[in-house]
């Protein structure tokens, strides 16, 4: 059977965001997958249920069922916007709900069932911004990657009428309001948004309620309440029951997200799940699931947290609700079963039904048909401090030893590497497929290991990780698994950074692929979207004695740079500054700029800059460390 290649990127079929009717019986989720001749993802609705095949209901992403289960809302781009439509699942076409001038966000059905909330960008006068007028900005908050310069707009909370479509607007004024949730009486919101002119200085997050009825005058809603203190950094509330359920971190964003309930009063109470590890509520890259409610006494919360890499599904009483090498990247809850999508060794998703404490039955299959994959073997390596680490060596058993290794560094830091299939690191097992092994590790600042170890590298980047990484090399070159003469080192964002301040600090590796790299915290404090976030509470300290660039004199490794030009969370000036620095030494060093690509390109950018960024590592690898040791 052949093994996969990187031709295989576009016969992925990758599901995500599953919701669950209400009662129970079958499950609407979007499906992403690769359309070649236009270099494009498509995404689509599909519907699985017990004993059926799944079956495509239309283009689009973010459905969402009607109370009584028989209308599917979901988002599908009108004239490049998303805007909600409308599906009879009794027959009949798509018809669009909202016109929203730049476009809708995900749909949030009332508890009874005629109305529609949404949260949706707003641009200066309601209008769009003009692309050629000049940016004014007094708040560092003047762009965000993958959106660009904001040009004054912010984001409010919409109200639509299913019958008539006739749309309200519910909040107004500067501030971004997150993703709303329905009162049970249906007559307020809830939503988390910081409202204070200084919230570019002081990361805020606050959950608000606001009032959707009509007022005398004829608008609707009112000022919103404010519910929560500056004793909670909130980022996301739900109403679950008759309780409020927000998530959120007590005193620093780099901090596990915990689970709270907002007692009489509005004092947060934390949830006690007796899980030391950091709710995932979902996002690009962080896969996970929002809180939801399995029965109907109120205490029966369902959360998503990571663990030792993977996204699991857990009761608040701390029972794990799927398999140790699954990670979860979406759940919905409805007549007490429970609706997923995981990952696992050799799917990268499929949608998944059951009860707690039965063997859940898979709706779907999208696994690759016809090709052999290596599976990840979990590891725990020893740092010198005594601390172990762990990680995940992918390598074919049967490869001739010593080989070469590629050390993988993820993003975040707070990241990790999961032992599931990588639908966008495809190098990884077409390197294993040529002898190579790829150890995916995950170091100290990691996701997954406790609050004690997600902070340990707080304000020591570079101090504090670096022996974690070199520790476990030392390990396989020890085991006669890697050769001391052909090891490279590769990574995105903090990997990228990782890349450059260990080429910075050994000469052991003999190629370096940063992407979408940091290699001066400096700059980047002042130029990043999250720069100045990450100044005060991540980097804390001596900016300059963890910055990459204060060592590049050090660099001797042939390195290639890929980035996008459109990245706003690490901007590609932070790639230049290294590219100037070793072409000025005669270091070999190639820049490649991906044009129009954001930070995240790598994950939901055009397929062929997927391809190609792929792709060129494997050559640089080939060019610089492969073949017989020297």
């Amino acid at each position: 059977m052949p093994r996969l290649t990187l031709d295989d990127l576009y016969r992925f079929a990758v599901p995500s965001d599953p919701c669950l009717r209400p009662d129970g019986g079958a499950v609407a989720y979007t499906l992403t997958t690769v359309d070649r001749d236009a270099d494009e993802n498509r995404t689509e609705i599909w519907l699985a249920a017990p004993g059926a095949p799944p079956r495509r209901l239309a283009g689009g992403s973010a459905a969402r069922w009607s109370p009584d289960g028989r209308t599917l809302a979901f988002l599908r781009p009108v004239d490049g916007r998303p805007q909600i439509h409308l599906l009879p699942m009794d027959g009949g076409e798509p018809a669009p709900l909202t016109s929203a001038v730049l476009g809708a966000g995900a749909p949030r059905w009332s508890p009874d069932g005629t109305r529609i909330a949404l949260s949706a960008p707003v641009g200066p006068g309601g209008q769009a911004p003009d692309p050629d007028a000049p940016v004014v900005t007094d708040r560092l908050e003047y762009k965000a990657d993958g959106t660009g310069l904001l040009r004054g707009m912010s984001a409010h909370l919409f109200v639509v009428d299913v019958a008539s479509g006739e749309t309200t607007q519910v909040t107004e004024g500067d501030f971004f309001a997150g993703e709303p949730s329905w009162g049970p009486d249906g007559t307020r919101l809830a939503f988390v948004a910081a409202m204070e002119s200084d919230r570019d200085l002081d990361v805020r997050g606050a959950v608000h309620s606001v009032e959707v009825g009509r007022r005398p005058d004829g608008e609707a809603g009112g000022e919103p309440r404010r519910l929560t203190g500056p004793e909670l950094i909130c980022t996301g509330v739900w109403w679950l029951g008759e309780r409020l359920v927000v998530t959120g971190m007590k005193g620093s964003p780099v901090r596990h997200v915990r689970l709270f309930t907002l007692v009489p009063g509005g004092r947060p109470e934390e949830i006690e799940t007796g899980l030391d590890r950091n709710v995932m509520t979902g996002a690009p890259g962080y896969p996970g699931a929002v809180p939801a409610l399995l029965s109907g006494d109120g205490d029966d919360l369902v959360l998503c947290v990571r663990d030792r890499g993977c996204s699991h599904l857990y009761r608040a009483t701390g029972e794990r609700l799927v398999p140790e090498e699954a990670s979860v990247s979406g759940a919905s809850v409805a007549a007490g079963r429970i609706a997923y999508v995981a990952a696992t060794p050799h799917s990268a998703g499929d949608v998944y039904l059951g009860r707690p404490g039965e063997t859940p039955a898979r709706l779907t299959d999208h696994a690759l048909d016809g090709v052999e994959l290596f599976t990840p073997a979990r590891r725990t390596f020893t740092a010198p401090d005594g601390t172990p680490v762990e990680g995940f060596v992918l390598r074919d058993e049967n490869a001739a030893t010593p080989g070469p290794l590629l050390l993988d560094v993820h993003g975040g830091p707070h990241n990790a590497w999961a032992p599931v299939l990588d639908g966008f690191h495809l190098y990884h097992q077409a390197l294993a497929a040529r002898g190579w092994t790829v150890l995916a590790l995950n170091p100290r600042a990691s996701d997954g290991y406790g609050e004690d170890f997600y902070t340990a590298a707080v304000g020591a980047w570079g101090l504090a990780d670096a022996q974690d990484f070199l520790a476990a090399v030392d390990t396989l070159i020890e085991e006669n698994v890697a050769d001391p003469d052909r090891l490279a080192v590769t990574g995105y964002s903090y990997g990228g950074y990782m890349t450059c301040w260990l080429t910075g600090h050994t000469g052991r590796f003999k190629a370096a692929i940063p992407g979408g790299c940091v290699s001066d915290l400096t700059s980047l404090a002042g130029t990043s979207d999250l720069g100045h976030m990450m100044k005060v509470h991540e980097w804390t300290g001596d900016l300059a004695a963890q910055s990459p660039i204060t060592y590049v004199s050090e660099v001797g490794t042939p390195t290639l740079l890929l980035h996008g030009e459109s990245d706003d969370r690490c901007p590609v000036g932070q790639s230049e500054q290294w590219f100037a620095a070793l072409r000025e030494r005669r270091v070999p060093v190639r820049l490649v700029r991906y044009p129009g690509a954001s930070h995240l390109f790598i994950l939901n950018g055009r397929p062929s800059h997927r391809y190609d960024y792929n792709e060129r590592i494997i050559t640089w690898l080939e060019e610089w460390v492969s073949g017989s040791p020297s």
